[in-house]
């Protein structure tokens, strides 16, 4: 199995740990086994990496002359279509998926290899682009990561960065219509050409009956038809589908989930952002958690009341102010009530049901010896892990996204209960594991012990905001969930 290729530097790096991500998906779907998407995955990212390089390399000796390419990660997901149809030439089919090889075997897939006019218009408007105009469509509309994250990871303006997305749909629409114009086709075909472009200018424009019926049977008009329609929300996968081949809308799909599981539920996917901007849909969710942990206080206080309330004739006293984090062990035998009323203990005591007491006298009541009570505290009122009257400082999720015989890819997901300027991750591992790549963070191990350090774009957290962070890692034998969580110092709860 061919290694990965060693990155030239710390930006190719962090586009590694991304590309990967992508690569592996749709692997996935190609193949019939972890062990073969691991094996086809790492193959094709050799390959395409390869290819990447030498265009670029190609592009700076041309003195600046513009080469046609696709943007990174498309370039590498055909370069997954065409490692498996090698597969299936030297006679590895087996390690596909059987639709796969039904699909590498037909007129299909012979598009993608076939004269330049006669591909799907989606290939040829992405790769007529400019490759930072295309790496904004991609990463908006097929991998679904919000444009504050795009805006970010392309160094563009993230308040024009909605405006920016848009000129490029429009852009890529301009150049799809020009190509299908190009296109040869027969006489019928080229007679709705132009009808068909003004249909689909405008979201009120009706579909004429023969060019509805005429849509139903052409192949070449349907897809010119989806990539010329901006509005209706059916741009991300006739790109997908018309650039990766087979396999096109299931890999969409994927990557929305996985967009879902990196960056928390409740933020717009870029069907969306037309009416919805990013901030609404995050102040949305933030308002939903900091509602779920608002009651999560108002529940503890309520037990907190009941626990101090004095039952029926103990009258024991509950508390002295004058030794606050001090209880005492309740009495199996109590004396009558005293005269004077109970004096409750402040805010800040611990009820008596939450108290560390002594085993020898908790675990099972005795007869005391003589007539007076052992009215000895017996217990300090202290905070513990298990304090169910205190809210954990923060939860952590953990996703096991995929495994392989020799590694794993995961996801961490935190939620703090403060507002975080900066912040660190640490757990440790149980079986041995070592991580190798980690996005949205920085990375450090020792021995069992694993830290992920915040990034420069994503230090800050508001309370009862979500952090989040991927890696890949290797395993051996066995592969265990993480434990001992903790986020700056602090211990934090699984999310169940």
């Amino acid at each position: 199995m061919p290694d990965l290729p060693t990155p030239q530097d710390a930006a190719e790096a962090a586009l590694f740990s991304e590309c990967w991500d992508a690569v592996l998906a749709y692997a996935d779907l190609c193949t019939s086994g972890s062990t073969a998407a691991a094996q086809l995955g790492r193959e094709a990212f050799a390959h395409g990496t390869r290819e990447a390089r030498a265009a670029e390399t190609g592009r700076l000796r041309s003195a600046g002359r513009r080469t046609a390419r696709l943007p990174r990660i498309p370039l590498l997901l055909t370069a997954v279509r065409t490692t498996a149809a090698a597969w299936e030439e030297e006679g590895q089919g087996h390690k596909l998926d059987p639709d796969l090889r039904l699909w590498l075997n037909s007129d299909k897939a012979d598009r993608y290899t076939g004269p330049p006019l006669t591909r799907p218009l989606a290939l040829r408007g992405l790769r007529d682009l400019q490759q930072a105009d295309a790496e904004l469509l991609w990463l908006a509309e097929v991998e679904a990561l919000p444009l504050s994250v795009v805006a970010r990871r392309l160094g563009l303006d993230p308040a024009t960065a909605a405006d920016e997305l848009q000129q490029v749909r429009t852009l890529f629409r301009d150049r799809c219509h020009r190509n299908h114009l190009d296109t040869p086709m027969d006489a019928q075909c080229r007679s709705y050409a132009r009808l068909l472009d003004a249909v689909t200018r405008s979201s009120a424009a009706d579909t004429p009956g023969d060019l509805s019926r005429h849509l139903a049977t052409c192949v070449q008009c349907a897809e010119a038809a989806a990539c010329l329609r901006l509005h209706g929300g059916g741009l991300p996968g006739a790109l997908a589908g018309g650039v990766i081949g087979w396999g096109g809308l299931a890999y969409l799909e994927r990557r929305r989930r996985a967009a879902e599981v990196r960056l928390g539920a409740g933020r717009p996917g870029p069907a969306d952002k037309a009416n919805d901007g990013p901030e609404d849909a995050e102040q949305k969710a933030r308002v939903a958690r900091n509602g779920l942990l608002v009651a999560a206080v108002l529940v503890s206080v309520l037990a907190l009341g009941v626990s101090m309330m004095p039952f029926g004739g103990s009258g024991d006293d509950l508390g002295a102010r004058g030794d606050v984090g001090r209880q005492p062990v309740a009495d199996p035998n109590p004396d009558p009530p005293l005269p004077s009323p109970p004096t409750l203990p402040p805010a800040t005591s611990k009820p008596a049901g939450k108290t560390t007491q002594d085993t020898s006298k908790s675990e099972k009541p005795s007869k005391p010896e003589s007539s007076s009570r052992h009215t000895e505290p017996q217990g300090t009122s202290s905070p513990t892990k298990g304090d169910e009257s205190e809210s954990p400082a923060c939860r952590v999720e953990y996703d096991l996204v995929n495994q392989w015989p020799d590694g794993f890819q995961a996801t961490v997901s935190v939620t703090s209960g403060k507002s975080l300027d900066s912040w660190r991750v640490s757990w440790s591992f149980r079986d041995g594991q070592h991580v190798g790549q980690m996005w949205d963070a920085t990375v450090s191990q020792d021995g069992s012990r694993v830290t992920a350090t915040a990034a420069d774009y994503n230090k800050s957290v508001p309370a009862g905001g979500d952090l989040a962070f991927g890696f890949i890692a290797s395993w051996r034998g066995k592969n265990s969930p993480p434990y001992d969580f903790t986020l700056n110092g602090q211990d934090c709860a699984k999310s169940s």
